[in-house]
């Protein structure tokens, strides 16, 4: 019986490496994360600059309050 392809692939990728593995289940997520934040910043950005001032609603202008 032949050892299924992605068996063989998945005990080499789980497997120590020697410490850079466990590094990249640390850097990825937060890279992701750094990369999330800085593209909902840029995306942000461009919708204030796009819309001026009306794109923001403070609470003191809104005119349901007393």
């Amino acid at each position: 019986m032949t050892t299924p392809v992605w068996l063989l692939a998945s005990h080499w990728l789980l497997a120590h490496q020697g410490g850079w593995d466990e590094i990249l289940l640390f850097v990825g997520p937060v890279a992701l994360a750094i990369w999330g934040v800085r593209w909902a910043e840029r995306r942000a950005k461009a919708r204030r600059d796009a819309g001026g001032e009306a794109a923001s609603v403070s609470l003191s202008s809104r005119k349901d309050q007393p």
